[in-house]
């Protein structure tokens, strides 16, 4: 795991070479650019209306269920048609799909008084026909009614009456709102039905027929997308005295690249290692395996680039926490075969490959701790039986479980201090690290080992870390009178945040907690449907097996929302907190996207 050294690049050439010197730059894709320019006055859109409609048709015409054969000839293919007609294409869907959801929504309200036609105005004597549907409850209105009316259906709960009227009966003569029939007859709309899911199926085969074009359209966003960033880069460089500077940050590793490049294209550069001043792109890298931790960092937060990467930290937390958090060895095998299902389909880019890695180490600790915590779909295991023997923890010990959650904790947010001791760069960083790991050392030594001549010793350590923080964690020097009495004001300023350690670790209690709660609630099923299979001879059998399979179904649900969101708040919130002093913004390389293949 590492933040991958960065130096800061500034080419020198001609500004007469500029578009050559970035096409060069942007074929090689390894610098993020500075903007060398001030800031414009108004903000200016990266993307064109050409390229905003060139990636969603891309989108519209890829999402279908099967593609047709790709095209790879440039000279048959017309991008400005192909856009033009995909977009069309969409709308026209969106519209006809608006109808059928029309149609199909007048179409139930009518089903209560069946198929009928309304006969035209003239041939009723001036009369008209209005449509109610008058709930049970409220039927002795009908004895008030002045109108002519027919009942023509009925259910359990509503009336669906006729009212013949020369004019629309007033609001009150029935408690209910009339029900606007419209003009058409169920056959003429059942009609227009059948007209509007045929014409679906044929815009449906037209927009199959364009996904013979994504490869070309691909490529044509592509190059449209190298083009705008092109445009984007020239307006960053800046030119004196007939010297053109393109500057930027360029990882280490990539220098003898760029030497390359600027020794074929005459052109010259410096490389140097950031200053003080100076404010880096963070740019992750992890092995393969473990990129699913640098995923979870990134979705909350970019470290700053002098700080540390969490990611393997994080995946293996989030693992644990998820396996704590699950609790139970049935429910981790019923996901773990989910997963198997879909290893395949999930290796099929990146960002599945580092989930399903994620989700294997996770569901691997998850059966694990479930047949440490002796729960199987919310039963244990017989007395005596093989998986009893390697059941260590009892759920139902609050003592023992309150433990083992605020242990976790502890050695959480420890090593988030640890590898700040290790990273910080200066004294007193150092120093304050050192100081709250003490402090969380001798605190826990005093949970686990109260009323011992152990507790002596940790509260000596924990009240020895205090004092080195209220001492020695400021960076002020103290070279008068008013300097050290104001480090001191520092230093018990930040020994208040004793009472912000002692929250956070107990929040790891949420881990004891809710393992409790899904396994106490798989308990309750098991024993709901062996209650109702003996209550109810025969059936009971059809309506246990409905209770534990609906049951658990809610019960693993809500205990996979659970292991995520609680399993990463500990990290983001908690560890986090400890662990990284500041935030940074992703490295973004200046490079090509043109597809090839």
């Amino acid at each position: 795991m590492s933040i991958v050294a960065l130096d800061k690049v500034t080419v020198f050439g001609l500004p007469q070479d500029k578009q050559s010197v970035l096409e060069g730059l942007q074929t090689l894709g390894c610098m993020h650019l500075i903007d060398l320019q001030p800031p414009p006055a108004t903000s200016v859109f990266a993307t064109t209306d050409t390229v905003s409609d060139a990636r969603e048709a891309l989108r519209y015409i890829m999402d279908v269920k099967k593609r047709r054969h790709q095209v790879r000839f440039e000279s048959e293919f017309d991008p400005k048609q192909v856009i033009a007609e995909a977009l069309a294409n969409r709308k026209k869907r969106r519209e006809t799909e608006d109808k059928k959801l029309f149609l199909t929504s007048r179409l139930e309200v009518l089903k209560p008084w069946g198929n009928f036609t309304i006969p035209a105005v003239e041939d009723l004597g001036g009369y008209r026909l209005w449509f109610y549907c008058l709930p049970h409850t409220k039927i002795k209105a009908l004895e008030t009614l002045n109108f002519p009316w027919q009942s023509v259906g009925s259910d359990h709960r509503h009336m669906y009456l006729v009212v013949v009227s020369e004019a629309e009966p007033q609001a009150n003569a029935l408690p209910v709102e009339r029900t606007h029939a419209g003009s058409i007859s169920p056959s003429e709309l059942e009609d227009q039905l059948e007209k509007v899911e045929i014409e679906l199926d044929e815009i449906e085969a037209e927009r199959q027929a364009l996904s013979r074009w994504s490869f070309l359209l691909s490529r044509h966003l592509a190059r449209a997308e190298d083009q705008a960033a092109l445009g984007q880069a020239k307006s960053k460089t800046r030119e004196d005295d007939d010297v053109l500077l393109v500057q930027g940050w360029m990882p280490k590793r990539d220098l003898n690249r760029l030497e390359v490049f600027v020794r074929e294209e005459g052109l010259a550069f410096i490389a140097e290692t950031p200053q003080p001043g100076d404010n880096p792109p963070t740019l992750l890298e992890n092995p393969g395996g473990l990129r699913g931790g640098q995923d979870l960092v990134t979705f909350y937060k970019i470290p700053g680039y002098q700080d540390w990467d969490p990611s393997i930290v994080v995946f293996l937390s989030f693992s644990v926490f998820f396996a704590m958090i699950l609790c139970d060895a049935g429910y981790a095998l019923i996901l773990a075969a989910i997963l198997g299902g879909h290893w395949e389909s999930m290796g099929k880019s990146p960002g599945g490959r580092n989930l399903r890695m994620l989700f294997a180490v996770g569901l691997l600790l998850a059966v694990f701790y479930g047949i440490l915590a002796g729960s199987y779909f919310g039963l244990g295991p017989p007395k005596g039986s093989f998986l009893a023997h390697f059941k260590l923890l009892n759920i139902n010990d609050y003592t023992q479980m309150m433990k083992v959650a605020i242990t976790i904790g502890c050695l959480h947010i420890l090593l988030a201090n640890a590898i700040v001791l290790y990273s910080a760069a200066d004294y007193p960083g150092k120093v304050r690290a050192l100081g709250w790991m003490v402090v969380i050392l001798g605190g826990l030594l005093m949970y686990l080992g109260p009323r011992t001549g152990l507790s002596k010793i940790a509260a000596g350590l924990a009240a020895a870390g205090l004092v080195m923080i209220i001492l020695l964690s400021s960076k002020r020097k103290a070279d008068s009178i008013k300097s050290f009495l104001l480090r001191l004001f520092d230093g018990f300023s930040s020994s208040f945040e004793v009472l912000k350690l002692f929250g956070d670790i107990m929040s790891y209690l949420r881990l004891f907690a809710l393992g409790l709660a899904s396994a106490s609630l798989a308990y309750t099923f098991d024993q709901l449907a062996l209650h109702v299979h003996y209550a109810i001879p025969g059936l009971g059998l059809l309506l246990a097996i409905l209770i534990l399979l609906l049951g658990h179904a809610v019960n693993l649900l809500l205990a996979l929302v659970d292991c995520f969101v609680h399993g990463l708040r500990l990290n983001y919130i908690e560890f986090f907190n400890w662990g990284l002093s500041g935030e940074g913004y992703p490295f973004q390389p200046f490079c090509k996207k043109e597809v090839n293949q």
